[in-house]
C-alpha cells in the first residue's frame, strides 16, 4: 500500500504514452507563404515591364547616351564634381570634428557658439548659403588680417579671393560641417564612458584617451552616418550649378540646352551619379568592416 496520496503509476499506460509520442512516422509539411510569393510575382512583372522600357523604347536615345557619356566635356565635369565632394568633405568634417568637441566642452561659451552654428547653418538652406558665398565681396570688399579691432598687417581683395569655385567650396564645407558636428558627437557619446575613467585610473593622457579610446570605438557609429552624408554631399554638388561651375549636372543642362536631348542627357548624369556613388558605398563597406574587427553582433 502506498503511503502517499498519488494514485499508482500505470506501467502498461506509461509505456504505451511513450509509443504515442513516437513523431518519427508523421510527414512533415514545409510552411506555406502564398503572399509572399504572389508578392514576388508582381515585383517580377513590375521589374521586366520596366526594363523592357528602357531596352526598347526610343525615347531614352540609347544612341544619344554613348556618344556623350565619355565625352572630354563630361570627364572633365564628373572630375570637378569629384573635387568639390573631397574638398568639401574634408574641410567639411575637419570643422565638424572642432564643433563637436565644443559642444561636449565644459565651457557653456564653447557649447552655446558650436549649438548656434549648428542650429544656423542646418537652417539655412544649401542654395541661399552658396549665393551668399558667391556675393561675398557686395559685404565686403576686403579682408584685412592685424590685431582684432585695431590696425592691420596685410589684407586681400575679396573678389579676386573669392571666386565661383572658391565659394562653392566653402559654402559645401560650412553646411556639412554643422551635421558632420553631430554625427562625431553621437559617435563619441556612444562610447561607455566607464572606459574612460578606467583610462584616467591608470593615468593615461586626455589626448591618448581620445587618440587609443574613444575615437576607434566611436567610427563605428560615426561611419555609416559620415558615409551617408557624404554620398548626400556627392550628390548636392549639383546645386552649385546655380553659380555657373561646370560640374557634372550644369555641363548635362548645357548640353541638352542646346541639342535639346534632354532625357538622354539626363541619364548621362544619372549613370555617372550612380556608378560614383556604389563606388563611395564600396568604400564603405572596407572601411566598416576595418573598423568593426573585433566587435560582437
Amino acid at each position: 500500500m502506498s503511503l502517499t496520496s498519488d494514485p499508482p503509476v500505470d506501467k502498461a499506460a506509461e509505456s504505451g504514452g511513450a509509443e504515442r509520442e513516437d513523431y518519427s512516422a508523421l510527414k512533415v509539411v514545409p510552411v506555406r507563404h502564398p503572399w509572399r510569393w504572389a508578392a514576388v510575382a508582381v515585383t517580377a512583372v513590375l521589374v521586366a515591364q520596366f526594363a523592357n522600357g528602357l531596352i526598347t523604347n526610343p525615347g531614352w536615345e540609347w544612341d544619344v547616351f554613348a556618344d556623350f557619356f565619355t565625352t572630354r566635356t563630361i570627364l572633365k565635369a564628373v572630375w570637378i564634381t569629384i573635387q568639390l565632394t573631397c574638398y568639401g568633405t574634408a574641410l567639411g568634417f575637419a570643422l565638424g570634428i572642432v564643433l563637436a568637441f565644443m559642444r561636449l566642452s565644459r565651457s557653456p561659451f564653447l557649447k552655446s557658439v558650436a549649438f548656434t552654428y549648428i542650429w544656423a547653418f542646418r537652417s539655412i538652406p544649401l542654395i541661399v548659403q552658396l549665393l551668399f558665398w558667391f556675393n561675398l565681396t557686395y559685404l565686403y570688399k576686403r579682408l584685412d588680417f592685424g590685431i582684432p579691432f585695431g590696425p592691420g598687417f596685410f589684407s586681400f581683395d575679396t573678389a579676386g579671393l573669392v571666386g565661383a569655385m572658391s565659394a562653392a567650396v566653402l559654402g559645401l564645407a560650412l553646411h556639412q560641417a554643422a551635421y558632420a558636428a553631430e554625427i562625431v558627437r553621437g559617435g563619441v557619446l556612444a562610447v561607455d564612458g566607464g572606459q574612460l575613467e578606467a583610462a584616467a585610473a591608470l593615468g593615461i593622457p586626455r589626448l591618448r584617451q581620445l587618440r587609443r579610446i574613444v575615437l576607434p570605438q566611436a567610427m563605428r557609429s560615426i561611419l555609416p552616418n559620415a558615409a551617408n552624408e557624404v554620398i548626400s554631399l556627392f550628390k548636392g554638388t549639383s546645386i552649385v550649378s546655380v553659380m555657373a561651375i561646370g560640374e557634372l549636372f550644369y555641363q548635362v543642362q548645357v548640353i541638352y540646352g542646346r541639342n535639346g536631348r534632354v532625357v538622354p542627357l539626363l541619364m548621362v548624369a544619372t549613370v555617372w551619379y550612380i556608378i560614383l556613388t556604389t563606388v563611395l558605398s564600396i568604400a564603405q563597406y572596407y572601411v566598416e568592416r576595418r573598423f568593426s574587427r573585433g566587435a560582437t553582433r
